[in-house]
């Protein structure tokens, strides 16, 4: 949302929010990843079973709460689409379904393998094991919904994503190492 504001030599200065940049992106993505380890970390242990009592529930909690958001209406998802239900009814809308799955997934994995591996090789494939339900369901959806058979599907729903995945994944394992790292020493 972009508003005009006067400034005090009377030229206007636009506004811009936080999703409007690419470093604001960056910064709520960091934010959010940053509250979820958070919760993960908020944790009580359980004398009867090996499995805590942690928030990282709520914040996949979250997740689901960002689709709802979505529905009523909010501008929460992509500016190039329908908002509300409409979005996510749409092409996308696979995609989206698929986030709250992703996100256990990665949690689940990341914990499996934190003293197996390194913490990049981890959420390497954390973040690998999550992009499969979103792919995997966003792919179905799109198929569905369009009646598209396995090969337009692949070209349409999958293989144009892949070398963005393949950046996105690398960055992510870079930027959770590095916060490991930080949050470690």
């Amino acid at each position: 949302m972009q508003s005009v504001l006067p400034t005090h030599s009377g030229l206007s200065q636009q506004s811009v929010s936080i999703q409007d940049s690419l470093t604001g992106r960056i910064f709520l993505a960091i934010a959010a990843t940053a509250f979820i380890a958070t919760c993960a970390h908020i944790s009580v242990p359980l004398p009867f079973t090996p499995v805590p009592i942690t928030l990282q529930n709520f914040a996949v909690i979250l997740v689901l709460l960002y689709l709802a958001e979505g529905a009523m209406g909010l501008p929460v998802f992509t500016p190039h689409s329908v908002g509300g239900v409409a979005h996510l009814l749409g092409p996308n809308g696979g995609y989206l379904f698929a986030y709250p799955i992703a996100a256990a997934v990665a949690g689940w994995v990341v914990r499996a393998m934190q003293h197996v591996t390194t913490r990049f090789r981890s959420a390497l494939v954390a973040s690998l094991a999550a992009s499969l339900p979103i792919f995997v369901v966003g792919a179905a959806w799109l198929s569905h919904l369009l009646h598209l058979g396995i090969t337009a599907t692949w070209t349409l729903a999958v293989a144009p994503f892949l070398l963005g995945e393949i950046v996105k994944i690398t960055a992510l394992a870079g930027i959770f190492s590095t916060l490991q790292r930080w949050q470690r020493s």
